[in-house]
């Protein structure tokens, strides 16, 4: 499991209540906007933008709020010119780590980063130093109570996933980008309910964390995703499920 699934799932843990929504809207805003802008208005025909706008959704965003994003994003209003960038380092353990940035201040965010990746034990590398251990790739993780293994494999299989593996206690489903929204229909359809789904980046292999290393990783994890500039962050560290309810506890 990437580290940011892995994440995902401890955060469920720790409850929404800890979201910061204000800060999770601006992130939500900025991903609408540079998507309408790299691909158009149009939901139908940019996957981009049609997912930005139902991560909006289910965070409850106003509608209007939506659109005045998408129109500043094609420039039918004045807004605010994002770039899309990606940054790469080391965390606690030598784990590797990718995070998606959408910024206005290039300066100020790579300074603001490198903070954060320092305060907890770990490093901003050169472009392409880890890159290489991630691939690109559709993730579907799905709870395993009440699920019938047999019948999520034939539906995923035939509706073009790459792979079912089973964990402690989720269901994982990869597919290629390009299959991902024909996969996650047909599982909504054949009422499979699922934890997690997202295009993602998918690390080749995996570092186990414990102890020391395991806690500060998920505080620079935290710390990264409190930055208003850092859309995402994709690591390859897993946590046994013992010392992941220590540490969400």
């Amino acid at each position: 499991m990437s580290g940011h699934s892995k994440w995902s799932t401890i955060k469920r843990k720790k409850g929404a209540a800890d979201a910061k929504r204000g800060k999770l809207f601006t992130k939500v805003i900025k991903e609408i906007m540079v998507a309408a802008r790299t691909g158009g208005g149009d939901i139908n025909a940019n996957p981009r933008l049609r997912t930005a706008v139902l991560d909006a959704k289910a965070e409850n965003m106003p509608k209007d709020n939506i659109e005045r994003a998408i129109k500043k994003g094609t420039g039918e209003l004045e807004g605010t010119h994002y770039e899309d960038l990606i940054y790469e380092g080391y965390g606690p353990g030598g784990v590797a780590m990718m995070l998606e940035v959408l910024t206005d201040n290039k300066n100020r965010t790579v300074a603001d980063v490198r903070h954060v990746f320092s305060k907890h034990n770990g490093s901003l590398g050169e472009g392409g130093c880890v890159s290489w251990m991630f691939e690109k790739k559709g993730l579907i993780l799905i709870d395993k109570n009440g699920t019938d293994e047999d019948r999520l494999i034939e539906v995923a299989l035939d509706a073009g996933a790459l792979d079912v593996k089973e964990t402690s206690k989720e269901f994982e489903v990869t597919t290629n980008p390009a299959n991902f929204e024909g996969v996650k229909k047909a599982i909504e359809e054949a009422g499979f309910k699922f934890n997690y789904a997202e295009v993602t980046m998918v690390p080749q292999s995996t570092i186990l964390l414990t102890g020391k290393d395991a806690e500060q990783m998920l505080k620079l994890m935290e710390g990264l995703e409190d930055s208003d500039d850092v859309q995402k962050v994709y690591a390859n560290f897993d946590i046994a499920d013992e010392e992941m309810e220590r540490l969400s506890a």
